[in-house]
Order: structure tokens, then C-alpha cells, then sequence
């Protein structure tokens, strides 16, 4: 099942830690607060998220082999390109089951010696399986949150970073064909992101970054983000970083101190290709205990996305990055 919260995975993918390692990592950590860090960052505009959120679902699902989807990807690489992105690198390539895949990623500050990865996928559910009525199951899903919320906050930090260049470099990558994947079949999840850790920009001469951030669902109403078990298993140090910033923020009601799922993600295949990588995501619903209650629905649109939510979450990463020293 897409991005189930499964407690195995298998030993092919990962080298899961001991299961107490894990107990231990699913304990709820009691750290006081630490003052507030001054940090000169420009005002993430939770609106203008939304507003880039309506943008993608104007176009229609972005599912394979469609116009929605072809014409969303060139909207993407104009926007990183319109906002200042120094280069934009498009990763295409045709993927059985799937068709055309292009991932897309602006470059900021290509000449900065360190940088950081900030991810989403752009792409749509092609079908409403987790629709109650079995009739409704084949027709492709909007992916307001599931796709386009990560997006959306994504789109409004290369803007900021157009304006005002952080001490780090940025890499902001749209990852293509990861919501098309079969229940059963994890390496059918995340394709987008698979291709790129296998053919990523970064070489000899130029290091991997530092760490990457997946943002997943991250639009939600009254959404609440706990450490995601992978994340926290192979990524600690990412995940304290920006915990820990959360609280110091005032944030904590919305990044919970606690351990959440362990999610089939983007993440992943960029944590077997050594870049520490955490998956920001909704993964302990009050009313569902896992996803957002319009996970793989129909309802799945933009009536249903909380800009409130989206500026919490993108308050947190411009502080993160704006905080980030050479």
C-alpha cells in the first residue's frame, strides 16, 4: 500500500537497527526548550503556498501520459527558473506503467561549497482506492495534499530564496512518479525518486548535501508532524535539527516530540544513496491513527488543504536553512 506505515522493511532496501533500537526511538522525548535563536530570515507567505497548491490542481491530476501532468512540469521548471534558480535540471525518462517521468530541480547558489536538498513529489494518485465506494476507485485523484501541498511550500521558498540568499546552497528537487506504485510492490512507490539517487548531479568534485528534507502532506487541516521511524532511525541528527527548532519556534503543538509510521517514501532512496534524509508527513491522524482522512480520496482537493497548516510548516524550514552556517 502507498507509503503504508509498516514496522518491517525489507533487509534489501534498509539494515533495520535491532528492535530495541526502535523501542527506544518510539519513546516520547522530554527536552525543555531552549531560547529562540535570532535568525534574519524573510516571511514565509502561507497564502502564496496555497495559491501555488490551486495552481497545480487547476491542471488536473498529474498522472502519467496526461496533459495535466505535462503541462504542470513545465509550470514547475518556469517557476524555479522565474524565482532565480541559478540552473534547472530535468531528469526525464519513460517508465513502464507509467510513461513520461520528468523530475525537476532548481539549483540556488550553485557556487555555495555546502548545500542542502528540499523535496516533494509533484505527481497525483492515477486512482481513489481508499474510496469507500469500490465504483469510485479508478478515477484519479486531485493530490491537493498528497503532491501539491509539498510543492506548494516549496515553490514559495524559492521565492524567498530568489530574494534573499541563505549562507548555504539549495537544491530544490520536484520528484516525479512516486504516488503510481501497486499495494504489495514497494519498489513501485517512489520511482521519481529512485532514478534520481541513481543518476544524481552531484560528483567527484562536488559534494553530496548535507542533509535532505522530504515535505509529504503537509497541508492538512490542523495536521500534526511526528518523527517519521525511518527518518529517525537513519537520520537522526536531521531529525533533532529540526525537532528541536520546532520547539524553540513555538511549534511543538504541530511537531509533536513523539515517533510516528514508518512510511514508504522519497526519502528512502536517497538515504541508501547516503544523503541523511527526513520525511516531514502526517502519519498519526487523531481520527485515523495513520494518514489524513482524504489519503487516496477523492476528497483529496483544495477545499480540504489548511493554509494555516502550510505556513506553520514553511515557517519552520525558512527558519531551518536561513539558521544554516557555512
Amino acid at each position: 500500500m502507498k507509503k503504508a506505515q509498516i514496522a518491517i522493511y525489507s533487509a534489501g532496501m534498509l539494515m533495520m537497527v535491532s528492535a530495541c533500537s526502535c523501542s527506544q526511538g518510539a519513546t516520547d522525548r522530554q527536552k525543555q526548550p531552549s531560547s529562540a535563536p535570532e535568525i534574519s530570515a524573510p516571511v514565509f507567505n502561507p497564502d502564496s503556498a496555497f495559491n501555488n497548491v490551486a495552481r497545480q490542481v487547476s491542471f488536473g491530476p498529474r498522472i502519467g501520459n496526461s496533459q495535466a501532468h505535462e503541462l504542470c512540469g513545465k509550470w514547475l521548471a518556469s517557476e524555479l527558473k522565474r524565482h532565480g534558480a541559478d540552473s534547472i535540471i530535468e531528469q526525464q525518462t519513460n517508465l513502464d506503467g507509467f510513461g513520461p517521468m520528468t523530475n525537476i530541480m532548481g539549483r540556488f547558489g550553485a557556487d555555495k561549497p555546502e548545500r542542502i536538498l528540499l523535496l516533494a513529489h509533484w505527481d497525483s494518485r492515477p486512482t481513489a482506492d481508499e474510496e469507500s465506494d469500490p465504483s469510485l476507485h479508478s478515477k484519479p485523484i486531485d493530490g491537493a495534499n498528497d503532491g501539491a501541498s509539498g510543492v506548494g511550500v516549496l515553490l514559495e521558498l524559492a521565492r524567498l530564496i530568489g530574494q534573499q540568499q541563505p549562507q548555504m546552497g539549495v537544491d530544490i528537487l520536484f520528484v516525479d512518479a512516486e504516488d503510481a506504485g501497486n499495494e504489495g510492490d514497494e519498489d513501485s512507490w517512489a520511482r521519481g525518486a529512485q532514478y534520481f539517487a541513481e543518476h544524481m548531479p552531484y560528483g567527484v568534485s562536488e559534494p553530496m548535501p548535507r542533509y535532505g528534507i522530504l515535505l509529504d502532506m503537509v497541508g492538512g487541516n490542523k495536521a500534526r508532524f511526528h518523527r517519521e521511524l525511518f527518518s529517525e532511525t537513519y537520520s537522526k541528527p536531521v531529525v533533532d535539527k529540526v525537532w528541536n527548532l520546532a520547539k524553540t519556534a513555538g511549534l511543538s503543538s504541530r511537531f509533536p516530540d513523539q515517533t510516528g509510521g514508518a512510511i514508504n517514501d522519497d526519502h528512502l532512496p536517497l538515504i541508501r544513496a547516503g544523503i541523511p534524509t527526513i520525511d516531514i508527513i502526517e502519519s498519526r491522524n487523531p481520527q485515523t491513527g495513520g494518514f489524513n482522512p482524504t489519503w487516496h480520496t477523492l476528497q483529496d482537493n483544495l477545499d480540504n488543504i489548511d493554509s494555516e497548516t502550510l505556513g506553520i510548516v514553511g515557517k519552520l524550514i525558512t527558519q531551518l536553512i536561513y539558521s544554516e552556517k557555512i
